[in-house]
């Protein structure tokens, strides 16, 4: 069964032997104060600064979800309000859970094939704490690029660009140093299975929530940074999906590498469904469609059909999500879906639906 399912995702193949590389070494009863967990912390954090071109004076944090990633920056970075941007369910669940917890906050909709006019947006604002953006949206597959990023990042003055890869890090080369708070799950292009997140954070954004000074949460940034500064974390950590990330970072090719192929798949297949079935991309922009999630459109009956169908011969479709899902599909361009699915995925399309 091949997995286009755009999360929980593909996890990849040797996952199975680090869980009983994990079992068999004692992952899973280790203590989260001691020596060895701390060691694999900072093993794990100098890795993923190798790996995805991470900035060495940027801060990491591991959490539970990029959900809790939305509470805790609205606990610890957010005294005022924030200003999200966004064009589909996630960005706008962002927005909302924000604006529960701060009532000043600002929403600004855009459409799936439009780029924000940086230039017509309320900045810079002194009022403002955050600046907040989806990278890649995962629920209607588009994505903005470095170029509006850059832009965004020139214009938010000394609010902090807060920015969710949660479809994207680890599989797309992220220009780190243009945003000040990055997050992101593993269920996606980690190859992972769910139950962690990362936070990479700017020395600004270390320094503005330090002088906040915010510690009424266990999850507190102040607090995972005083503990981080140990390689330890406020809770009880995922120890076994920590583990499996230590693995999955020593043995994968650096980003940019991993970049390069998952674009060069992408391109392939925008290219084949542009022209030859009876589904068309749901993003006709081709500067905001995503590298890692590719959307579909079709008739609602169509969608089932194609569905059910790729299911019979081994290939599991990811549903589409919200207002889209009963006229779209999405398919996963993670790394961890082999060459050989896509394959398997393109001659079914060209066998039953051209």
């Amino acid at each position: 069964m091949y997995t286009f399912n755009p999360g929980p995702a593909a996890v990849y193949p040797a996952v199975r032997q680090y869980l009983t590389d994990a079992y068999d070494q004692g992952w899973l009863s280790a203590q989260h104060r001691g020596d060895r967990f701390t060691t694999l912390m900072r093993q794990i954090v100098a890795d993923l600064k190798t790996k995805l071109n991470i900035p060495q004076d940027y801060t990491i944090f591991f959490m539970n979800s990029a959900t809790e990633c939305w509470e805790v920056l609205a606990q610890s970075l957010t005294p005022r309000k924030s200003l999200h941007l966004y064009s589909g369910a996630f960005g706008e669940k962002w927005y909302e859970y924000a604006k529960a917890l701060r009532p000043a906050c600002v929403g600004y909709p855009f459409g799936i094939d439009e780029l924000p006019d940086v230039a017509a947006l309320p900045l810079p604002d002194d009022e403002l704490d955050l600046v907040c953006i989806t990278q890649n949206e995962t629920s209607n597959a588009t994505q903005l690029r470095d170029g509006f990023i850059l832009n965004l990042f020139n214009k938010t003055g000394n609010a902090l660009l807060a920015v969710d890869a949660t479809s994207s890090m680890a599989g797309v080369q992220l220009k780190f140093i243009k945003g000040d708070i990055w997050y992101a799950s593993v269920q996606k292009c980690f190859g992972l299975p769910a139950g962690l997140s990362i936070m990479v954070l700017s020395p600004r954004a270390v320094a503005r929530f330090r002088h906040i000074n915010e510690s009424s949460h266990y999850n507190s940034l102040t607090a995972q940074y005083e503990k981080m500064l140990n390689f330890q974390t406020t809770h009880t950590p995922n120890v076994l999906n920590l583990y499996l990330l230590s693995r999955v970072l020593q043995d994968r090719e650096p980003i940019k590498t991993v970049h390069q192929h998952l674009l060069d798949r992408a391109t392939k297949l925008y290219d084949y469904f542009d022209q030859a079935t009876q589904l068309k991309p749901m993003v006709t922009n081709p500067e905001t469609r995503s590298t890692t999630v590719i959307g579909l459109q079709g008739p609602p009956a169509l969608i089932d059909e194609v569905k059910r169908r790729a299911l019979e011969q081994g290939m599991q479709l990811g549903s589409g999500y919200g207002k889209w899902k009963p006229s779209t599909l999405r398919i996963a361009n993670f790394p961890a879906v082999p060459d050989a699915a896509f394959e398997q995925l393109v001659q079914f399309f060209a066998r039953e639906f051209a």
